[in-house]
């Protein structure tokens, strides 16, 4: 008899503030990842974490989950929130697209924020680019009604791909954002590029409510 495995096993003992999956290979029900009715925000790509822990520390009655690939930044990032006693937020180590293509649950997130993504910013490249139509389609499925996705680059040539890309999904409510339109930490790409005199380009978009 061949014994069966569950398949969240890592290869390694899970850090305080990690979020592990019961599952990878099928979507998460919507109680598996939103405590108790609190409102969920997305940050694909959290880096090291200064975004994810500005906005777990201004919005103590939301719950924020961080996507990171790198292991290395996700334990960074663990420790950091154990020793703020942040419990309102949370690590997932995965890969930014499948996260919003296959694991994140239908209508389960409030905001979800891709911020200063690789631009892949040579021709040749931009197939590499995570704003496509498939990835907009996933992100609508995974926003609440009148929920958000945020998008930020320094970037100009991709921000105007992102612009055209929503556009042709047809299926978003462009708004407008501002630097100061709401409380927004920076990231630390953020900080660096701006200190550079760079500038950044915001495109923030809400599903329908109907």
């Amino acid at each position: 008899m061949i014994a069966t495995q569950p398949f969240n096993i890592l290869p390694r003992p899970a850090l305080a503030g990690e979020f592990v999956p019961a599952d990878y290979f099928r979507k998460l029900e919507r109680d598996e990842i939103c405590r108790g009715g609190r409102p969920l925000e997305v940050d694909l790509g959290c880096g090291d974490g200064a975004f994810l822990m500005g906005m777990a520390q201004e919005f103590p009655e939301r719950d924020f989950l961080g996507v990171e690939r790198l292991l290395g930044r996700v334990r960074k990032v663990c420790k950091k929130l154990t020793r703020r006693n942040l419990a309102n937020a949370r690590v997932l180590r995965l890969e930014s697209n499948y996260t919003t293509g296959w694991l994140l649950p239908a209508a389960a997130v409030s905001r979800l924020h891709l911020l200063c993504p690789d631009p892949w910013p040579k021709l040749r490249h931009h197939r590499r680019r995570i704003v496509q139509l498939d990835f907009l389609e996933a992100v609508r499925q995974a926003l609440v009604p009148g929920g958000e996705f945020l998008f930020m680059t320094d970037h100009e040539e991709y921000f105007q791909w992102a612009v055209g890309k929503v556009a042709e999904f047809g299926m978003f409510e462009r708004l407008e954002w501002t630097e100061d339109s709401f409380f927004y930490p920076k990231t630390d790409f953020q900080l660096q590029w701006e200190a550079e005199g760079k500038s950044m380009w915001r495109l923030r978009c809400r599903k329908p409510t109907d």
